[in-house]
């Protein structure tokens, strides 16, 4: 099936200062865009074009580079509108809030090893909260990888290109991934996505 550029869950200006319009305007309206446009002319004579998102970014890793970037962006960013919400953030609901106290240490832990794998990310990726053999544990990817070709699956996800986070903290990534976790979660949609895979 081809790739489809999804409305964002809010307005652009929702997100207030910790993620301004003209960020969501840049990635969603010009960076998600192309990803989807280039995805669909890439799936084109693969024998992919029926398949979905998550078989096309296994099928194309490691094998069709192109067609991998795209198709893993495109799906990193379906989810990441979906992690981001207006007056999101702060600590996580029951469920995750203890499978994160029993895997990663307590929430004060996972926030700082979260963060530290999203400054860490050199260059252009993403850092992950993902659960990998019934376990939660964080990576992170560089470029559009994702841990679903590291045989994970994530649940939550934030995207450190500079074109997500330069025009409101220029070269502040740290801040931006605090803000984030402190106020853009949206753990409802991680939940949804555990519950999912349990």
């Amino acid at each position: 099936m081809s790739f489809t550029l999804p409305d964002l869950p809010y307005a652009y200006d929702a997100l207030g200062s910790y993620m301004s319009k003209e960020t969501l305007e840049f990635h969603h309206d010009k960076h998600h865009n192309a990803y989807v446009t280039t995805g669909n002319k890439l799936l084109e004579g693969t024998g992919l074009e029926n398949a979905s998102v998550e078989e096309v970014v296994k099928a194309s890793f490691g094998k069709n580079q192109p067609l991998f970037n795209n198709a893993g962006q495109h799906y990193n960013h379906l989810h990441f509108w979906n992690w981001l919400k207006p007056n999101g953030g702060g600590k996580p609901p029951g469920a995750i809030a203890k499978k994160i106290d029993e895997d990663l240490g307590g929430y004060d832990k996972f926030k700082e090893d979260f963060i530290a794998a999203g400054v860490g990310q050199f260059g252009s990726g993403w850092a992950w909260l993902s659960v990998k053999d019934g376990k939660f544990v964080i990576q992170k990817t560089p470029n559009g990888e994702n841990p679903l070709v590291h045989g994970a699956t994530p649940i939550l996800g934030v995207d450190v290109w500079e074109h997500s986070y330069y025009i409101d903290y220029r070269n502040r990534r740290p801040d931006y991934l605090k803000a984030f976790l402190e106020n853009l979660v949206n753990w409802e949609y991680v939940e949804k996505l555990y519950g999912e895979i349990k």
